[in-house]
């Protein structure tokens, strides 16, 4: 099974040909997009781990959809004092189809 670990926003991602991926938001439209930033590669038989990353490597993927996920409620809370603030978040996302490591 080949897979390729990539480094994006700060996080990495395990990553497969066909695997459709939950990163964080790309600003960018749809359409093809490549991650030079290339941690770890392997074949199933070779591995290859970069020294940070691996020269030369590449994953290709096609952004499928930009959107925002649930809200989460963000409470703050102070004991004793009667306090209470409640905000809501919600995380921009880009969702990208791997079709080559």
């Amino acid at each position: 099974m080949a897979f390729a670990i990539i480094q994006n926003g700060g996080k990495q991602y395990k990553v497969s040909v066909g695997e459709v991926v939950s990163l964080e938001k790309i600003d960018q439209e749809e359409g093809n997009i490549t991650f030079p930033f290339v941690v770890l590669s392997t074949d199933g038989e070779n591995t290859v781990i970069g020294e940070p990353f691996i020269k030369g490597a590449s994953v290709e993927g096609e952004i499928v959809e930009q959107g925002r996920a649930d809200k989460i409620r963000v409470v703050h809370r102070k004991s004793k004092k009667r306090m209470m603030k409640v905000r809501g978040h919600r995380q921009p996302f880009t969702k990208v189809k791997i079709t080559k490591i």
